[in-house]
């Protein structure tokens, strides 16, 4: 889906408005602070915090703590959150520039959400008029195509199929 201000706004105050919490995932650590305004500016009555892996690791942590207690309500956050990060009240993620990841990387991150009794969101956006590879095309086909329960296996074929087996000894391994 292409990216819209009136997207994302809309779908962090749906998600707050029903008591979740929302990641926004804008992976471009050197911009962030200007992006975490920008997002203040469109949202002022939302709270909202970023967190990277650049960060001491005494202010992530404290940042993250707040975010699990429910300080505040967005989390502009780079991919830190893919490894593990199991949040029950965050049930909607925004991926900014989705064109930019593998798909194995998107299945991940849209598994951040939903993990409890509530529906989870998951909005994949990309830059207006941008031109995509083939290989970004096929990627966001199929993050959309395998959005059912019990779709795992499909996609990591269609994974497989979109970069290849590879040789698992020689210099051509993918990964």
């Amino acid at each position: 889906m292409e990216y819209s201000d009136t997207l994302a706004i809309e779908a962090i105050k749906k998600e707050v408005a029903r008591g979740g919490q929302v990641f926004f995932l804008y992976n471009n650590v050197r911009n962030m602070d200007r992006f975490l305004l920008y997002l203040r500016k469109l949202l002022p009555d939302i709270r909202i915090k970023q967190a990277h892996g650049q960060m001491p690791k005494h202010e992530l942590e404290a940042t993250m703590l707040e975010f699990l207690e429910g300080e505040f309500d967005v989390l502009l956050c780079s991919t830190i959150i893919e490894n593990g990060l199991d949040i029950a009240n965050v049930n909607t993620i925004i991926i900014y520039d989705a064109d930019k990841f593998g798909l194995s990387q998107l299945y991940q991150l849209k598994g951040r959400v939903g993990r409890s009794t509530r529906l989870g969101f998951a909005y994949f956006t990309f830059q207006q008029n941008k031109v995509f590879t083939e290989v970004a095309q096929k990627r966001l086909m199929a993050i959309r195509e395998f959005t059912k329960l019990g779709m795992g296996h499909k996609f990591a074929l269609r994974d497989l199929q979109i970069r290849g087996a590879g040789n698992l000894l020689g210099p051509e391994q993918h990964g």
